[in-house]
This record gives structure tokens, sequence and C-alpha cells, in this order.
């Protein structure tokens, strides 16, 4: 394997963020994605998913804490969850926190890449030994299509909407995810950047299905470091829960979870957006379907 000093996510043709590493653990094309594993300077261990840098073990916590404990703080009894992608694991650890879960499904069609990240993300990859946890190997839209009123809450922690998880950022996806969802259900997905003129529209496009099948959809807020711009957004969809309205910072201390990033402050302050990205919000949702 040729040895490399340095590795580069393109933002686009005139932006990347680069990382010097100290080596490539991995590289292996599957039929799915290129998976690349590297050892680096700054950020510890990197995973890249073609090209794209997806967690750092100096980062991970914000992005799992943020898609996982936002919901489940607003949810009084979630019993069943599904995640759609989260092989790394990392999504499924923060849901072991709560007993009330009997069931976690996890959808991810890539084999070979949760065996990659069992290797080499160990402290992640924990999440899946959890004995409520079922993994199904495959397609996330397929899986959902034969699902009704089954699930308390679905996190889609894939990754971006393009190759073979485009899929999961479509019209029928939020609708397939409304009713695989029980009468009170929510929805969090990933919602990428808005910063940049090349990510913006996909932004624009997730919200505009999420808020024509969802009742209630806001968007919130997180600051990560392996982001090219520093900064990202989450989706929130709910057949009936405010995600400020019913927060309950009470039932929150008295879980006494460890966390590094998620506080029920920060909750609140999530949802305060920019006002740039409140205009681009506020312009989907007055769009027809």
């Amino acid at each position: 394997m040729e040895e490399k000093q340095y590795v580069t996510e393109w933002a686009n043709e005139n932006l990347g963020l680069t990382l010097k590493i100290t080596k490539m653990l991995h590289e292996e094309q599957t039929p799915y994605q290129k998976i690349q594993i590297a050892d680096t300077l700054e950020y510890g261990r990197l995973l890249i998913l073609d090209g794209v840098f997806q967690t750092s073990v100096k980062d991970e916590w914000t992005y799992h804490e943020m898609i996982s404990h936002v919901p489940l703080m607003l949810h009084p009894n979630p019993e069943r969850v599904l995640i759609i992608g989260g092989g790394d694991g990392g999504v499924a650890r923060e849901l072991g926190y709560y007993d009330e879960i009997e069931q976690i499904d996890v959808v991810e069609p890539d084999r070979v890449f949760v065996e990659v990240c069992k290797e080499f993300f160990p402290d992640n990859a924990c999440g899946l030994s959890d004995e409520r946890v079922t993994v199904y190997y495959e397609d996330g839209l397929k899986f959902l299509r034969m699902k009704h009123d089954e699930y308390d809450l679905i996190i889609n922690d894939a990754i971006d909407p393009l190759g073979h998880t485009a899929g999961l950022f479509t019209k029928e996806f939020y609708g397939n995810c409304f009713r695989a969802l029980k009468d009170d259900g929510i929805m969090v997905y990933q919602h990428g950047s808005p910063f940049y003129d090349e990510d913006e529209e996909s932004c624009r496009g997730m919200h505009r299905k999420a808020s024509h099948s969802f009742p209630i959809s806001r968007v919130y807020q997180a600051h990560i470091p392996t982001c090219s711009s520093g900064y990202w957004l989450f989706g929130f969809a709910s057949k009936k829960y405010h995600p400020l309205d019913d927060l309950d910072a009470k039932r929150w201390k008295e879980r006494k979870i460890k966390t590094w990033y998620y506080t029920t402050n920060l909750h609140k302050g999530a949802f305060m957006l920019p006002r740039y990205v409140e205009d681009m919000l506020e312009e989907e949702e007055g769009r027809k379907k």
C-alpha cells in the first residue's frame, strides 16, 4: 500500500480540508463505497468514505450524541428504534444508555463496512454488541417499505445523498418513515451543511420533503470540526412532540448520562439557527409538494 502523508476532503474545487496522517491503516473498495482508515496527527483515527471525512475519534461524540439524545429526550417511552445506516455503531452505543429501549434495528447494506469498523473503531462498534441490537444487511429504503406503525424513533444515519444512499433522501423515503412510525413517532436525520453553494440544494430538498411529510419539522445544529465547514445540521420530524415545548430537562438530569457535547441547555440553543438558514428553510416550507 502506498504511504500517504496527507488526506484531503474537497468541499469544492476551490476548498478542501487537509489532515496530516501518520499511517493509512486500511483501504478497500466494497460494492457500495471506498473505505479508508487513517491515523491523523490532529484528529486521531479517521474514517473516510468515498473521499469524505465521516468521523474521527476526536469529535465523533458530537455527531452521535446530537443525533441520538435530542429525540430521546422528547419521546416519553421509546421502546423500538430503527437506525438506517449506523454501521460504525456510534448511534447504537448512545441508545444503549436508555434501559426502556427494548429493540434496536440497524439496517446497513455494507457488511464489510461493519467489520472494518469493529476492527478499527471498537469504541463505536461496541454499540452493535448490545443484546437489543439486530443488524440487517439490507437496503434501507426497501426495508422501510415493509414496515407500518412499528417504531417509536427512526434515526437516518446514512451518509450524503449520493451513490448507494441516494434513496434515503427521497420523497418516498420520508413517506415510508412516516408510515413506519407509531402515532407519536419521531424521525431524525443528518441534514448536511448549508454553508457552501454545492451543498445548499440538498439541504433545501431534505427539509422540503420532511416538512411536507410530517406535521412538525425543525432543524438543529452542531459544531463538527471534521465537517469541511465545521457547521452541521440535523433534521427533526415528528408526528406529535415538539423539540422545545416537550423537552423535560429534569428527566435528563435524573439519567446522569455522561456526555461530552449534549446538554439540555445546548438542546434548546441548537434549534436557534442563523438567519440565512432560517430563511432557506422557510422558503422550502412555502413551496408546493
